[in-house]
């Protein structure tokens, strides 16, 4: 052992002593923030019939015991007794404490944890597209000419049979001449009196009456074919009408041009019914159901808004923006909504959720492993809380475990705006990190290795504390220049952690002060 070491350890037996004697002076006191017990000979009596919850540990530090005991110092443990510390029995998590005024300064606010229906509602982004069973082409099953456009723009409205435009095919008036023959054939067959013929002839006629019908040749234009036929004459060119009636979204179609089967020339799409799709987040997606109701905002139309149910949720994930589209289909009176406009969706849930308990979603402390709500104990007393968290909506967040319905967490205050910061460091600010306590003594040893100082102090008052010689560590090692054993001082000191005492101000004074 060295003597520093000794020397150190006799000084430490020393303090050990002065503070027992110091205790004996200052009667039954309370050390680490007890007040001293009343004079009062029936406060006495009465103290004395009470019986003690458990004893604390007179540094402060998290240690209990159920018997009278003394810490490594051979200081005698703290009585505690009912009504003293009801929140703080042996075993209890750790309050943070602060004054009143405090309270009002960081202000700090609390709401009471209740039961409520949360209805979750997602946001996402969209667009309008068109309805894709409305979407038409339309495409001749034969080869032929363009002969004359009737609709001659994108973009033109047209109505269900409107001629679109004119087609001549050789084909076609092949086909023409062919039934135009077979019926020929037959009427000379009847008129003969040759009824070997007739039914071949017939099959003739209907064969070419068929091929006319395998074109999608309209009924309306069949009846005139075989008018024509029956006059004995065929028709040059041929009109193809819309199937629909709607707008014109595409036209390949030119005048004098040659088109092959099967070539598209017009596309028409209906816009009575048109489709949202929106980009739902991954994490998301679970909470949408088909047959939900949606809201749709447009900035084309900024005081109204549409609903619609939610028709298909895609079964694939985009992997560049790890979203679900998810298809609104919404009725389109007039044509108001136009296919690329951007919309912003409101989603809600498809069914109703059960009552359960909730906090304000500002009450949560996330450290990034675990989540933390401050609860109320009493007047300036929080006790930190670990929960276990479920479904969120915009204000309020499902708790799990943690709380019960009816306590008081904290949901407000300015020194927990900074999302970044770790729970450690927050309930550092909220409580023990502000309190000061100041003493004089004098220094007995110094370790600038470990950034300490053994002093021997006097009383102090803010602690309760009675004069003794303890270790110090110092918030930074500049503190220590100038100091040396012997040196007597004046210093301030806080509690980083239970039973860590930190050194965040010295100053030389002319005497040791106890």
């Amino acid at each position: 052992m060295t003597a520093r070491t000794t020397a150190r350890t006799t000084k430490m037996g020393m303090g050990i002593v002065a503070a027992l004697l110091a205790a004996s002076v200052y009667g039954v006191g309370y050390w680490m923030g007890h007040r001293q017990a009343p004079a009062n000979a029936d406060h006495e009596a009465a103290a004395q019939a009470r019986k003690p919850l458990f004893y604390r540990n007179p540094m402060g530090l998290p240690d209990t015991s159920p018997t009278p005991k003394k810490d490594a110092m051979g200081m005698d443990y703290i009585p505690v007794y009912a009504g003293e510390q009801p929140d703080e029995a042996p075993g209890a998590t750790q309050q943070i404490k602060i004054s009143t005024d405090k309270v009002q300064k960081l202000g700090v606010r609390t709401e009471a944890v209740q039961r409520k229906v949360l209805d979750r509602t997602l946001r996402a982004a969209g667009r309008v597209e068109l309805d894709e069973r409305r979407v038409y082409t339309i495409a001749a099953k034969f080869e032929g000419y363009v002969e004359k456009l009737h609709v001659n723009a994108t973009g033109q409205a047209v109505r269900q049979g409107q001629t679109l435009f004119e087609v001549y095919s050789p084909e076609l008036v092949s086909a023409q001449r062919e039934y135009l023959l077979a019926n020929q054939a037959l009427k000379d067959a009847s008129a003969d009196n040759l009824p070997g013929l007739q039914p071949g002839m017939q099959q003739l006629a209907d064969a070419g009456l068929a091929r006319l019908k395998n074109w999608d040749i309209s009924p309306e234009q069949l009846a005139q074919i075989k008018a024509a036929a029956a006059a004995g004459q065929t028709r040059r060119t041929l009109s193809v009408s819309s199937p629909v009636g709607g707008v014109v979204t595409e036209k390949k179609a030119v005048q004098g041009m040659r088109f092959a089967p099967g070539e598209v020339l017009y596309q028409v799409a209906d816009l009575s019914t048109v489709w949202v799709m929106a980009e739902v987040f991954e994490q998301d997606i679970r909470w949408v159901k088909t047959g939900s109701r949606a809201k749709v905002h447009l900035s084309a139309y900024p005081d109204n808004v549409f609903e619609g149910p939610v028709t298909t949720i895609y079964p694939t994930l985009k992997a560049e923006t790890r979203t679900v589209a998810v298809r609104i289909e919404l009725s389109n009176p007039g044509g108001r909504l136009k296919p690329g406009m951007f919309a912003q969706v409101e989603l809600g849930n498809a069914t109703p959720r059960d009552v359960t308990l909730a906090v304000p979603i500002s009450a949560v402390i996330d450290s990034g492993t675990r989540q933390i709500v401050l609860v109320q104990r009493g007047e300036g007393r929080y006790e930190p809380r670990e929960v276990r968290l479920g479904v969120r909506n915009d204000k309020d967040v499902e708790v799990l475990s943690g709380v019960q319905d009816g306590e008081a967490v904290v949901v407000s205050a300015n020194f927990l705006i900074d999302a970044e910061s770790n729970l450690k460091a927050a309930i550092s600010g909220f409580g023990h990190a502000a309190v000061g306590h100041h003493a004089q003594g004098k220094v007995e040893a110094i370790d600038a290795a470990n950034k300490e100082l053994s002093i021997s102090h006097g009383p102090v008052a803010s602690l309760h504390w009675p004069g003794m010689t303890m270790d110090f560590k110092v918030a930074n090692e500049a503190l220590l220049q100038g100091l040396q054993p012997g040196s007597a001082i004046s210093f301030e000191f806080v509690e980083r952690g239970p039973g860590e005492w930190v050194i965040t101000a010295v100053q030389p004074t002319a005497h040791a002060g106890h």
